[in-house]
């Protein structure tokens, strides 16, 4: 740090003696249409703007805003402020193809999906199976449409989806130096050889990415660690080996010089006349998986989405939050698979042999020839696009018995599936009969008991 900061060294290391900021990120596919909302956000947990995140905002640790409905409806996203910097200059547009490399817990996931405004195909992946499904319950809870979570090694998509995607984020697992005050354990795993073991691994990583970026195309590198080997060394070894690629920026934050805790970002461009393969089609990308394990999904476009539509026509008069695509199945569960665009389409066959936590919007399960609308899709929606809807207040004791899985009384004439909302914001399906608003809010995800 001394070689780093030379005089700033002193004040960087007293701001490990001062609280460590707390950050939330509002999500633009629910908030767009709930504006009227910050003035009651800022009041409840006192929020003051994130300079470079747009919808970004610090709160006081008092506030728990994870403990309030609006975070059980994907209102916001709860994130270390400086981890906002890398999605911000990724510049995500609707419409791409995007690649989120080493997604999990899903801050960057959540960002991107926010920008691309449900249209486009992002890919979220993580290697570890347990992060992954953390990553899946995010990307739920937020209500994103077009997302494809993957479960895989690097080298498994580079070798499915060459010069397929139009901005990757690479998130890279690094030492955690930037994590020190936020987090004890990041200290405890500390070591000269943990820092040397994570550069060789984004070494690998990049390769991989650099492969799967479409020529014209924009990567950003990030982490949340300080020392030079993980970062700039990293970078400037990556375009020494591939000089088809040029650093456009850098960025830092430093714990002493702004309110968060540490990241470093670097944006790289490919050159537009890099001389890559051309992109895979999907029969090409389906034979060179041909020898791996297949997947369980099997395809019934017909019969299945006859079951979605009825389901539809009654419940859903507002429309189904889906774009291009089709209709796979695993076992019971019911998807809809986004399916990107122009040399960056994507079908069932393309995820054959990979572990897919959320092979895109989980629309609903088939329990012998009926269909039962999922939670997922509870969250995608709009309010209005249901039947009826029940919305209360956030401080409503039918938010809180909601919650906790019970059942409530149904307003007049409301019959069959309805969502049960927080001031307009989907919580979950309820589906009313005899007066009664029988409770499908998962049970994982029941609180407040």
């Amino acid at each position: 740090m001394q070689h780093l900061l030379g005089h700033e060294t002193e004040r960087f290391l007293q701001s490990y003696d001062e609280p460590r900021t707390y950050g939330l990120r509002l999500n633009p596919l629910k908030y767009d249409q709930h504006e009227e909302l910050l003035g009651e956000l800022t009041s409840l947990f006192t929020l003051s703007p994130i300079r470079w995140c747009s919808n970004g905002y610090y709160y006081e640790e008092s506030a728990r805003p994870g403990k309030h409905p609006y975070h059980d409806a994907g209102l916001y996203y709860i994130q270390e402020p400086s981890a906002m910097t890398a999605a911000a200059l990724l510049d995500p547009q609707p419409g791409e193809v995007i690649l989120d490399l080493a997604a999990a817990p899903g801050g960057k996931t959540t960002q991107i999906a926010g920008a691309m405004k449900g249209q486009g195909l992002l890919i979220a992946n993580e290697i570890h199976p347990a992060r992954a499904k953390i990553l899946s319950e995010n990307v739920e809870r937020f209500g994103i449409a077009n997302a494809i979570v993957t479960n895989a090694a690097p080298d498994e998509l580079s070798r499915r989806f060459p010069a397929f995607f139009d901005r990757i984020m690479l998130d890279a697992p690094c030492s955690g130096e930037g994590m020190f005050r936020k987090d004890e354990q990041a200290i405890a795993e500390w070591s000269p050889e943990h820092v040397a073991m994570c550069a060789a691994r984004q070494t690998d990583i990049l390769e991989h990415a650099a492969i799967m970026l479409k020529p014209g195309g924009r990567l950003v590198y990030s982490t949340c660690t300080f020392n030079r080997s993980e970062n700039e060394e990293a970078i400037a070894a990556f375009c020494q080996q591939h000089p088809e690629f040029s650093v456009v920026e850098t960025e830092r934050v430093w714990p002493h010089l702004v309110r968060g805790e540490g990241h470093f970002v670097a944006v790289l461009r490919k050159s537009a006349e890099a001389n890559d393969a051309l992109p895979a089609t999907s029969e090409t990308r389906a034979k060179k998986s041909g020898k791996a394990k297949r997947s369980e999904s099997k395809e019934r476009p017909s019969s299945d989405m006859a079951f979605v539509q009825a389901f539809a026509a009654e419940s859903l008069p507002g429309g189904l939050p889906i774009g291009p695509g089709e209709t796979v199945r695993y076992g019971e569960a019911l998807y809809w698979l986004p399916q990107g665009a122009g040399s960056s389409l994507i079908a069932a066959a393309d995820l054959n042999g990979l572990k897919v936590p959320r092979p895109g919007l989980h629309l609903g399960d088939m329990k012998k020839n009926r269909f039962e609308p999922a939670h997922a899709l509870a969250l995608a929606i709009s309010a209005n696009h249901a039947a009826w809807v029940q919305s209360y207040a956030a401080e409503a004791p039918e938010v809180h018995a909601y919650l906790r899985g019970e059942t409530l009384p149904a307003e007049s004439g409301h019959t069959g599936w309805g969502i049960v909302a927080v001031n307009g914001l989907p919580l979950g399906w309820g589906k009313a009969s005899g007066g009664i608003v029988k409770n499908h809010l998962p049970k994982g995800l029941r609180r407040f008991k």
